[in-house]
C-alpha cells in the first residue's frame, strides 16, 4: 500500500511539475521540411521524453506573431518558442507585457530579462559545404539560391562562397535569391525556375537557403543530374543520391535543450550560440548520400572542419565588418 502511495505521489508531482510550451512557426509550418520542421522535432522530442504539454501554431503571416505570442502567455504557457527572426520584434513587445512568462526566439537578437535568444553559426557550417560542393564540382561552377534577401541568408552566402574558394580558388559561384518579402521561403517554383537557369549556367551543386522553397531545388536537380545541399534539417532522405549533403543547423537540439532547462526551473535569458564545435551546426553524412562521398573526401572535410574549430581557417562573417 505504502509503495502504491508513493507511485501515486510521485506521478501526481511529475505531472504538476510539467510545464505548458507554446511553439510559434511561420508560414513555412512544421512541414516544411526545413527550419520549422527541425523546432517542431525538437519539441516533440521534449513533449515525448520530459512529459510537458505542447501545442503548436503556424503563423498565417508576419502580421500575426504578436497575437499569437500573447495568447500563449495570457493563457498562462511556462515557455514560448517563436521560429524565425520576422518574430523579434513580437517576442520584444509580448516578453515586456509579461515578465513572468519566459521567451525564447530561434535566429533574433533579443535582449530581455526573461528571453533568451538561440543564434547560430550559419557561416560555418555554410563554409563546410562550400568546400563540399567545389570537391565534387566538376565543372568548377557552383550555384546558391537564397530565400529573402537579408542579412541572415547573405552570411550564408558569403561563407559557402569562401568556403567553394577555399578548394578551388578558380571556382565560379552564381548566386540568386528567391525575393525580398516573406514569400521567398514559400515558393518552390520560383527557385526551381532558378536551379534550373543555374545548371544551364554550368553549376553542378547548388545549396540553397530558401525554406520550404527548397523543394523546387531538389526537382531541378534530379531533372538535370546534378547536386543539391540541403539546409536546416537533414534533408539527404528527400531525394537520395541527388542531395548531396545539408547544412545542418541544429534548430531541435536548441529547441530541445531550452525546453528541457524551463522544465527543470533552469532557463536563463540571453545569447546561446551554437556552432560547428558543439555539433549545433554540421554537414550531414547517412545512409542515404554516404554512397556519394569516398573516404580520402570524407577526411578532408573532416580536416577542414577541426581547422575551422581550431581557428586555423577564419571563415569570413557577413555580420562582421572590418
Amino acid at each position: 500500500m505504502i509503495k502504491i502511495l508513493f507511485s501515486v505521489l510521485f506521478v501526481s508531482h511529475a505531472a504538476v511539475a510539467a510545464i505548458k510550451v507554446g511553439l510559434v512557426l511561420d508560414k513555412g509550418g512544421k512541414d516544411d521540411k526545413s527550419f520549422n520542421t527541425s523546432a517542431y522535432e525538437g519539441s516533440v522530442k521534449a513533449q515525448k521524453e520530459l512529459g510537458i504539454e505542447l501545442k503548436y501554431v503556424e503563423a498565417t503571416d508576419t502580421n500575426s506573431f504578436e497575437v499569437l505570442h500573447r495568447n500563449f502567455a495570457q493563457k498562462k504557457y511556462d515557455l514560448v518558442i517563436g521560429i524565425g527572426f520576422a518574430q523579434a520584434d513580437a517576442v520584444k513587445k509580448v516578453a515586456a507585457v509579461f515578465p513572468q512568462t519566459q521567451f525564447a526566439i530561434v535566429d533574433g537578437d533579443v535582449t530581455a530579462p526573461n528571453v533568451r535568444a538561440l543564434l547560430f553559426e550559419e557561416h560555418e557550417g555554410s563554409f563546410l559545404v562550400g568546400a563540399a560542393a567545389a570537391m565534387k564540382s566538376k565543372t568548377g561552377v557552383v550555384g546558391f539560391i537564397g530565400g529573402m534577401d537579408i542579412p541572415l541568408i547573405r552570411r550564408f552566402q558569403k561563407a559557402y562562397e569562401a568556403g567553394a574558394k577555399h578548394v578551388n580558388p578558380k571556382i565560379k559561384v552564381i548566386t540568386n535569391y528567391i525575393g525580398v518579402t516573406g514569400e521567398a521561403w514559400n515558393n518552390p517554383a520560383k527557385a526551381k525556375e532558378i536551379a534550373l537557369s543555374q545548371a544551364g549556367q554550368k553549376a553542378d551543386v547548388i545549396f540553397h537557403a530558401a525554406g520550404a522553397s527548397g523543394s523546387g531545388l531538389f526537382d531541378a536537380a534530379a531533372e538535370k543530374k546534378i547536386y543539391a545541399i540541403g539546409v536546416d534539417s537533414n534533408q539527404n532522405w528527400i531525394k537520395p543520391g541527388v542531395v548531396l549533403t545539408s547544412m545542418l543547423k541544429r534548430v531541435d537540439v536548441a529547441v530541445f535543450e531550452t525546453i528541457k532547462q524551463a522544465n527543470s526551473k533552469a532557463f536563463k535569458p540571453g545569447v546561446v550560440r551554437f556552432g560547428l564545435k558543439d555539433s549545433g551546426v554540421d554537414w550531414a553524412l547517412d545512409k542515404n548520400n554516404d554512397m556519394l562521398w569516398s573516404e580520402p573526401e570524407k577526411t578532408k572535410l573532416g580536416e577542414i572542419k577541426k581547422q575551422i574549430i581550431a581557428k586555423k581557417i577564419s571563415v569570413p562573417d557577413y555580420y562582421v565588418t572590418k
